[in-house]
């Protein structure tokens, strides 16, 4: 799509900067004429080289210094680990401890494990072994809940340990402490970028929320089971008979980790190769790509540009991208600048977002070109729209410096946030749901938790669902063992509540409903309309109507017909699916306000004291397994005694016909003829 405006004299865009986590509110920035700064100084730009979006090979680190004190070890061991008394061999074998002792649910187990986890962090003053202590502490998992003390480790871990840090920023964030909270987030999303730029490892982790409303999102878990699922093993036999569509969607399973693989380059070469050689453009570019990065193969730039030059030409436009980076970096060529730009135009041209952030790099750089902010964030603005994360690295370096955009801390928090969770801690999110598919769901639970401290509205509403479902399943763990049912609702409100607040609008709906009827808690009207208001705010029909409900019956909030109109009216158009739920609504509101005292408002206003009983009565009676077969047993019986008395009731009616005489006059005429 080509730049129409050479200057940005008006700019209203909306960014659907889509986080991580489907399902909730996509994050939106408004970008308008306010938040350009004009008069931009070619002065006003830091020189550092963490300016250089582009990356240099030499300068990459390992997933291990990146995520110092990373629970892959224990996940993903590369060898058997070794028995000694270095700090961090004692911490890795007493976090092994607890998780063996979490999936068992042996307690006393987990009491040694704890307690060896407190000698590591007293003793040599770990990080690591601290950070933990800070998760124990504030989820009150064998300790005593005490947020100051969670704090106070995750301070001190912080210097060391980049998980503690995640979560001191997010308490930060949380109490709108944006100073120090884009402070933290700056230096983690900077980590993110680092991993994300061409390195070994590709980047992407796929999110899955476990649950679908209240139920269990069975397509998107299905659809993780890596090998194991029956729509990947179609898709394998389908490649090996030759397929080249299909051999290019398994090498791209393999090559980023999705649908529930695990990287493995040899392999995605290996199916991208096969691709190759039945024509498939798209697997052409990633054979390139893995030459680039040096991806399981020795790295080779010469054969890079050959491969993303055959695919340029069929044409596969975001292999252009790739083309313009080798020759801005003078990686196999001579570094050319104004080639790399026309190959970065031809990519954005075509709608493709790592062209448009690579321009935006160059216009804000002045890389072979006059250097323009508001150029550079034009297309900074493309790329994060269509979900690239340097861009949003970009555009928040931008609110936070005031470089091409006014300072604005908190906007710049928030966009450091969305980038600091693509890190290598977000491998986090695959250890759990491996745990969840293996029917481990303590486990599950225990990594979502870490994931929900650190700030993930995805783990947040995955942890409180696990146990709103599970219950005692879950391993809720208290300071003296397993948690009360009191206990466990009341954490569950909190994750929910954390995640309604990054925008899960089916997160407030569920505490409003908990208010509401009285579920895990007290019936509350008053905290109930002030969830459902939370859910509202974030455009929800459904608590709309139920704010409409509350409205006309005057409970938690003020009787007001005219408002409860209001909500339903709104409610309906938000969801045209909610029309025959809204149209009765509003005949009993039309009832209640002209015919206050018909025997027909007394009958609606009793259903709420009656539906709950009938439904008691269907889930204990009805439902159960035994009174189920007997009642269909029973229904058959009906059904067939039915059946054959209508039968005969037909073969008498038949009988009876044939039996009746003639009319009178019928003999007479008979006689005379």
């Amino acid at each position: 799509m080509q730049l129409k405006a050479r200057r940005l004299q008006v700019i209203f865009l909306i960014l659907c900067l889509c986080s991580l986590f489907i399902n909730a509110r996509p994050y939106l920035i408004v970008i308008s004429q306010d938040d350009l700064k004009d008069g931009a100084l070619a002065d006003d730009f830091p020189d550092s080289a963490e300016w250089d979006e582009f990356g240099e090979p030499e300068s990459q680190n390992s997933s291990e210094e990146l995520d110092p004190g990373s629970w892959r070890p224990i996940f993903e061991p590369d060898s058997p680990s070794s028995a000694s008394d270095a700090p961090e061999d004692l911490y890795y074998t007493a976090l092994g401890k607890f998780m063996s002792s979490v999936s068992s649910g042996d307690l006393r187990l987990m009491e040694d494990a704890v307690a060896d986890i407190d000698q590591v962090a007293a003793g040599s003053g770990d990080p690591h072994a601290q950070s933990v202590l800070g998760l124990l502490h504030g989820m009150g998992i064998m300790k005593e809940t005490n947020k100051a003390k969670a704090f106070m480790y995750h301070y001190f871990a912080a210097e060391g340990n980049k998980q503690s840090k995640m979560a001191l920023a997010y308490i930060y964030f949380r109490q709108e402490m944006y100073e120090k909270a884009v402070k933290l987030y700056a230096e983690l999303a900077e980590v993110a970028i680092n991993s994300l730029l061409v390195s070994k490892d590709s980047p992407v982790i796929e999110p899955v929320r476990i649950h679908n409303g209240a139920e269990e999102n069975k397509q998107a878990l299905r659809k993780s089971r890596g090998e194991e699922d029956e729509d990947f093993q179609i898709l394998e036999y389908q490649a090996q008979k030759g397929n080249a569509g299909a051999m290019y969607r398994i090498g791209l399973f393999y090559y980023f980790g999705l649908r529930g693989l695990r990287r493995d380059h040899a392999k995605a070469l290996s199916w991208f190769s096969k691709a190759v050689e039945k024509g498939e453009p798209r697997s052409m570019e990633l054979v390139g790509e893995i030459y680039a990065r040096g991806a399981g193969v020795e790295r080779d730039y010469t054969k890079a540009l050959q491969w993303l030059t055959r695919a340029s030409k069929q044409p596969s436009f975001s292999a252009y991208n790739g083309m313009g980076y080798l020759y801005v970096k003078g990686y196999g060529v001579e570094k050319n600048f104004t080639k790399a730009k026309e190959y970065f135009e031809k990519a954005a041209n075509n709608d493709e977002s790592g062209g448009h952030y690579n321009l935006g790099v160059m216009y804000l750089k002045g890389i072979g070109v006059k250097r323009d902010v508001k150029k550079a964030c034009t297309h900074f603005i493309v790329a994060a729209n269509a979900g690239q994360p340097k861009a949003f690295y970009q555009l928040a370096k931008m609110f936070h410096t005031g470089v091409g955009l006014k300072r604005n801390i908190p906007m710049a928090s928030a966009l450091y946030k969305l980038v600091a969770e693509r890190g290598p801690w977000s491998s986090l999110s695959r250890w759990a749901l491996e745990s969840y598919l293996k029917a481990d769901i303590r486990k599950a639970f225990f990594l979502y938790t870490r994931m929900a401290e650190l700030g993930y509205e995805v783990a947040q509403s995955n942890a409180a669902w696990i146990l709103d479902k599970y219950g005692e399943q879950s391993m809720c763990l208290g300071e003296s063992g397993f948690c009360a049912k009191a206990e466990r609702h009341q954490r569950a409100h909190s994750l929910w509540w954390q995640a309604s607040e990054q925008g899960n609008e089916h997160a407030a709906l569920l505490i409003g409903d908990a208010y509401y009827y009285g579920r895990g808690t007290d019936v509350d009207y008053d905290r109930a309309a002030e969830a459902y208001m939370h859910a509202k705010s974030q455009l929800n029909a459904q608590a709309m109507f139920n704010l409409g409900y509350m409205h006309e019956h005057g409970l938690g909030l003020p009787f007001d017909l005219h408002l409860a109109k209001r909500y339903y009216d709104q409610a309906l158009e938000l969801d045209p699916a909610a029309r025959l739920p809204v149209k009765l609504a509003l005949g009993s509101l039309w009832l209640r306000k002209n015919h206050a005292d018909c025997f027909l408002v007394h009958v609606i206003d009793s259903l709420p004291e009656v539906y709950p009983k009938i439904d008691a009565w269907v889930e204990d009676v009805l439902l159960e397994e035994g009174n189920a077969t007997i009642l269909t047993l029973f229904a058959c019986l009906l059904t067939v005694l039915y059946l054959r008395e209508r039968q005969r009731r037909h073969a008498a009616v038949r009988a009876a016909a044939v039996a009746v005489p003639l009319h009178p006059n019928d003999h007479a005429v008979a006689a005379q003829n």
